[in-house]
C-alpha cells in the first residue's frame, strides 16, 4: 500500500504520499481484520463504512479498493469487473481516471463519500452514525437486526483544526453515537510544517469534554496496538452508556523515508526517485520496480475482508428475505427508500391556499406543507440550526418527536448553533439513504457553502431550507440581510435554487423538490407575509414547475415585461395592474427559479419572454447579478447595490426603492423605449 501511494503520486507527479505511507498498517488492519464489508457488494446496506476525511491521502484507500478486490456496481458498469485495476492507480490523478486528486462519490465504486475540504468527511460520518440509529429505530425488530453497521473516519491534524470537525464531534458526544469511530493521524506536520506553529491543544482532553472515549497508539506501526484500539472502539457500541471513540494514532508522515520522514516536504509533492529508492530499501522492497504487488497480496486480502464480508452478507441476505416476509410493509418502505421513490399519495394532503389580500410569510406556508407531506414519507427527517422555530421547520404531527439519545427514532433534528456541521451531517445522511432536509437563515448559508457545494457535486437530494429571505428582515440590519446569497446559491451547479412568490406556490415547490433523486434544492422563504394571489385571475401555481410563468398578461404583444420573486411578486403584479389600467400593454412574470426555467425548451422561454419585447422590469431585494440575463442591457433591475439597513420594513422599502411608484416609474420609461442607465435602478 505505501509503495502503490508513493509510486502513482510521482508518476502523476502530484499527490501527497506522506499520509498513506504512515497510515497504511492503520488501514490495513481496519480493512482486513475489523470491517464488516463485502468488496463483492460494496453497496451492501449493512456495510460498515470507511470515511476517509484525510481526502488528500486519498492513494491510501484507491489501494484499499484495489487489493481488496472491490467489484464495480456504478451505473453503467460491469459489475463483474474491479472498480480499480492496477492500470487505473498508474493513472492517479489523470483525466477522466477513475483515481482523482481527491476521493469522488459516484465516481469510484468503494468511496462512500467526495472528500477533500477538510473535516467534511468527519461530518459526514456523524451523519452516516445517526443515520445508523435511526434505521435501526424504525425498521430493526427482534431477531432482526437489519442496521447494525459501525462508522470508521480517518482524519488528520488539518480536519481537526478545522472548526466543522468540531462542531461534528459536539454533536456526536452529546447524542452518544458509539457507534462512531474516528481515528486520529497525528503526525504533527501541515503544509507549513510542524504543527506547533499553530496547533497545540490537547486534542485528547478536548474530546473528553465532547463525551467521547478516548484511546492512543503512541505507534502506528504497531499493528497488535491497532487492532485492539479498534476492539475498543467496537466494544462502545451497544454498551450502556457507550461513546463514540476518537484513536489518537501518533506517527511520522512519510515513515521510512530516509530525508522525508517527518517533514512538511512529504506531505503535498512527490518524494522523488532517489527517496522513493531509499524508502523501498527500508521497507526491504524492490528498490527497482514501480507498482509491484507479489503474488499472495490480493488472496491475502481475499481471505480476510473477502471471506468475512462475504459470510456477514449472506447471512444479512438470508435475514432481510425472512424480514420481508414478516414485516412486508416495513420491507417495502426500505425498499422504497433505497430507491429514492416516493410513497403513492405522498402530497394527498398538500394545502391549497385561499385568495388573501394580507396573506402568509412563506415560511409560515411552508411549514403547513411539510407537516402534511411528512407522515407519508416516514423517511423525510430534519431540523434547523437552532431556528426551527423562526424556520418553522419543526414537524408537529404526533409521534414526530425528536431525535435524542433516548429516541433514536425521533424525526426532528436539532443540530445546534452549528450550520456547517448541519449541512455536512445532512449530506451523511442523505448517503445513508435517508431524505434530510435542514434550515437556517438565508445570510447563514455562507457558513456552509462547502456542504452545499459537495450536495451537488455528490448529486445528493438534500433539502435546505433558507428563510428571512431579504431586507424583510428588518431591524436585524445588514449583518441579517442577504443580499449575494441568492446569486450565490444560483451560480452553483447543480442545486436547484427555488424563491416562491406566494403559499401556493410554495406547495409547488415542495411538488417539485420531494420527487428530486439527484439533486439538492434550495427553498428561499421570507419572514414577512405575502399576498396570496387569486389563482382565478391569475394564472395557476403549477406555472412554478417551469421556473417561470406568465402570471398576468395583456392582448398583443406587450410594451413591457414586469419580472419578480418572492416577495416582489406581490409588488409587480400591483404595478402591472396599474400598467393595465393606464392603458399600457404590461406582462407580468413570476420566476421563482432560474435553474428550472434554464432547463425549458427555448420555444417555451420565448413565451414567456419573447425577445422582440425590449422593455423589461426585474424586481428582487437581492443583489442584482444575473438578472441581465433576463432583462438584457437596456432592461431595469430593481436590486440591491449595496448592503442594506437597520430599519423597519416599510423604511427599507422607501429608502432601496421597492416601491409601486419606483417599480411604476421604471416600467412606464421601459414601455416608451426608455434605457435604464447601466440597467441599474
Amino acid at each position: 500500500m505505501r509503495t502503490l501511494s508513493m509510486d502513482a503520486v510521482q508518476k502523476a507527479n502530484s499527490g501527497h504520499p506522506g499520509t498513506p505511507m504512515s497510515l497504511s498498517p492503520a488501514a490495513y488492519v481496519l480493512w482486513n481484520e475489523i470491517l464488516r464489508y463485502n468488496p463483492v457488494d460494496p453497496n451492501w446496506p449493512n456495510r460498515d463504512r470507511f470515511v476517509l476525511s484525510v481526502g488528500h491521502a486519498s492513494m491510501l484507500l484507491y489501494s484499499l479498493i484495489f487489493l481488496a478486490g472491490v467489484k464495480s456496481v456504478n451505473e453503467g458498469e460491469d459489475r463483474n469487473a474491479p472498480s480499480l485495476t492496477l492500470e487505473d492507480l498508474k493513472q492517479f490523478r489523470q483525466l477522466s481516471s477513475k483515481t482523482p486528486g481527491h476521493p469522488e462519490y459516484r465516481f469510484t465504486s468503494g468511496v462512500e463519500t467526495t472528500t477533500g475540504p477538510l473535516g467534511q468527511g468527519c461530518g459526514n460520518s456523524v451523519g452516516m452514525a445517526m443515520a445508523q440509529r435511526w434505521l435501526a429505530t424504525r425498521y430493526n425488530k427482534p431477531g432482526f437486526p437489519i442496521f447494525d453497521y459501525h462508522v470508521w473516519t480517518f482524519s488528520g491534524d488539518g480536519d481537526q483544526m478545522e472548526g466543522i470537525s468540531s462542531e461534528a464531534a459536539s454533536i456526536a458526544g452529546h447524542l452518544q453515537l458509539s457507534n462512531l469511530t474516528w481515528l486520529y493521524d497525528s503526525n504533527q506536520i501541515s503544509i507549513e510544517g510542524s504543527t506547533e506553529l499553530a496547533f497545540t491543544e490537547n486534542t485528547h482532553k478536548r474530546f473528553e469534554g465532547y463525551g467521547w472515549n478516548v484511546v492512543e497508539v503512541h505507534d502506528a506501526q504497531d499493528i497488535d496496538l491497532l487492532k485492539r484500539a479498534y476492539e475498543m472502539a467496537r466494544a462502545q457500541d451497544g454498551a450502556p452508556n457507550g461513546k463514540p471513540t476518537l484513536i489518537v494514532v501518533h506517527s511520522k508522515i512519510a515513515y521510512g523515508a530516509p530525508k522525508k520522514q517527518g517533514t512538511a516536504a512529504a506531505h503535498g509533492e512527490p518524494l522523488g526517485d532517489e527517496e522513493i529508492a531509499g524508502t523501498k530499501k527500508f521497507y526491504g522492497w524492490p528498490e527497482d520496480k514501480k507498482f509491484f504487488v507479489p503474488d499472495g497480496v490480493m488472496e491475502h486480502f481475499q481471505a480476510g475482508i473477502g471471506e468475512r464480508g462475504k459470510g456477514l452478507n449472506a447471512g444479512w441476505l438470508s435475514m432481510i428475505a425472512n424480514y420481508k416476509a414478516e414485516y412486508p410493509e416495513l420491507a417495502a418502505e426500505l425498499e422504497q427508500m433505497n430507491q429514492h421513490e416516493l410513497p403513492a399519495g405522498w402530497d394527498q394532503e398538500m394545502p391549497v391556499f385561499e385568495t388573501n389580500a394580507k396573506g402568509v410569510a412563506s415560511r409560515e406556508s411552508s411549514a403547513k406543507i411539510l407537516n402534511a407531506i411528512a407522515p407519508h414519507v416516514p423517511w423525510l427527517i430534519g431540523g434547523s440550526a437552532d431556528l426551527s422555530p423562526s424556520t418553522k421547520t419543526n414537524l408537529t404531527f404526533q409521534g414526530a418527536g425528536s431525535f435524542q439519545p433516548d429516541n433514536y427514532g425521533g424525526r426532528n433534528l436539532h443540530f445546534g448553533v452549528r450550520e456547517h456541521a448541519m449541512g455536512s451531517i445532512s449530506n451523511g445522511i442523505a448517503l445513508s439513504g435517508i431524505r434530510p432536509y435542514c434550515s437556517g437563515f438565508l445570510i447563514f448559508s455562507d457558513y456552509m457553502k462547502a456542504p452545499i457545494r459537495l450536495s451537488a457535486i455528490m448529486e445528493l437530494p438534500v433539502v435546505y431550507i433558507f428563510t428571512h429571505d431579504s431586507i424583510g428582515v428588518g431591524e436585524d440590519g445588514p449583518t441579517h440581510q442577504p443580499i449575494e446569497q441568492l446569486a450565490q446559491l444560483r451560480a452553483t451547479p447543480g442545486i436547484m435554487t427555488i424563491r416562491p412568490g406566494d403559499a401556493n406556490e410554495v406547495a409547488e415547490a415542495w411538488r417539485v423538490i420531494l420527487p428530486l433523486k439527484e439533486k439538492p434544492a434550495a427553498l428561499i422563504l421570507s419572514r414577512q407575509a405575502l399576498p396570496t394571489l387569486d389563482r382565478t385571475k391569475y394564472a395557476p401555481a403549477s406555472g412554478l414547475a417551469k421556473g417561470a410563468y406568465v402570471v398576468g398578461d395583456c392582448e398583443g404583444t406587450p410594451d413591457v415585461i414586469l419580472m419578480g420573486t418572492g416577495s416582489e411578486l406581490a409588488l409587480v403584479v400591483g404595478v402591472y395592474e396599474t400598467l393595465i389600467a393606464e392603458g399600457i400593454k404590461a406582462r407580468v412574470v413570476s420566476m421563482p427559479s432560474f435553474d428550472l426555467f434554464e432547463e425549458q425548451s427555448d420555444e417555451y422561454k420565448e413565451s414567456v419572454l419573447p425577445l422582440a419585447v425590449k422593455g423589461r422590469v426585474a424586481v428582487e431585494q437581492a443583489a442584482a447579478f444575473g438578472w441581465d440575463r433576463y432583462t438584457g442591457l437596456t432592461g431595469a433591475i430593481i436590486a440591491m447595490h449595496t448592503f442594506g439597513a437597520s430599519a423597519p420594513l416599510s423604511d427599507l422599502l422607501t429608502k432601496f426603492g421597492f416601491t409601486p411608484e419606483k417599480v411604476l416609474e421604471a416600467a412606464r420609461n421601459q414601455a416608451k423605449g426608455g434605457k435604464a442607465i447601466g440597467g441599474k435602478i
